[in-house]
């Protein structure tokens, strides 16, 4: 999922769109973890079995993570270009 930016235009736009999914894919992650929780105290199989949505929390917290480094990068080269 690596994006290459030809110039700092196309780096400012994608602030809003990394963000975006940083977020949605924290927030997924939260959910996941959430779910495995439940269903291994409740000893009940939501869908899935909780050692699989924890797996899925942790995909999509390293998603998150990676979404949000690009973001970072987004960030610092339009912060730059507006100092010069």
């Amino acid at each position: 999922m690596t994006r290459r930016w030809e110039d700092r235009k196309q780096a400012a736009a994608s602030i809003g769109p990394a963000g975006l999914w940083g977020h949605v894919s924290w927030f997924l992650g939260i959910i996941f973890a959430v779910l495995g929780v439940i269903g291994d105290a409740a000893n009940v199989t939501l869908g899935l079995e909780p050692l699989s949505w924890f797996l899925l929390a942790i995909v999509a917290s390293v998603l998150s993570i990676s979404l949000f480094i690009g973001w970072a990068i987004a960030w610092y080269l339009t912060t730059t270009e507006a100092k010069k």
